[in-house]
């Protein structure tokens, strides 16, 4: 029970930074016309930020295996991702590179903010 607690709480914070990181890009954007190779790493950018938050809430929620739990918190992350953009659009938008590339960036992220 308190390990669904700490992921769900990790995972609502990891949720909510990107939407502030990336409506801060979206100005970002309308601004300063930003190119689409800018803006495709700065979201690549902000998934690792959040992914690397949502491990490091919840390592510090679980007293052992930290890595590990990162790593799910990271998992986790993606599959709600990947989830929200079947639902939308019927269709996953990516090639299969860049879903591994983004599986990558979660996965990793949330491990390595797991052990921080």
């Amino acid at each position: 029970m308190r390990t669904l607690k700490v992921l769900t709480r990790s995972l609502f914070l990891s949720y909510l930074l990107s939407a502030l990181l990336l409506t801060a890009l979206a100005f970002g954007l309308f601004q300063l016309k930003l190119s689409p190779a800018k803006v495709s790493s700065a979201v690549y950018g902000i998934y690792a930020l959040s992914c690397f938050f949502g491990g490091l809430l919840t390592g510090k929620g679980m007293k052992n295996r930290k890595f590990f739990w990162g790593l799910i918190s990271g998992l986790l992350y993606f599959i709600l991702l990947a989830l929200m953009s079947v639902l939308l659009n019927n269709s996953l938008e990516y090639d299969t590179q860049k879903l591994l590339t983004i599986l990558g960036i979660c996965t990793i992220s949330g491990m390595v903010g797991g052990m921080a």
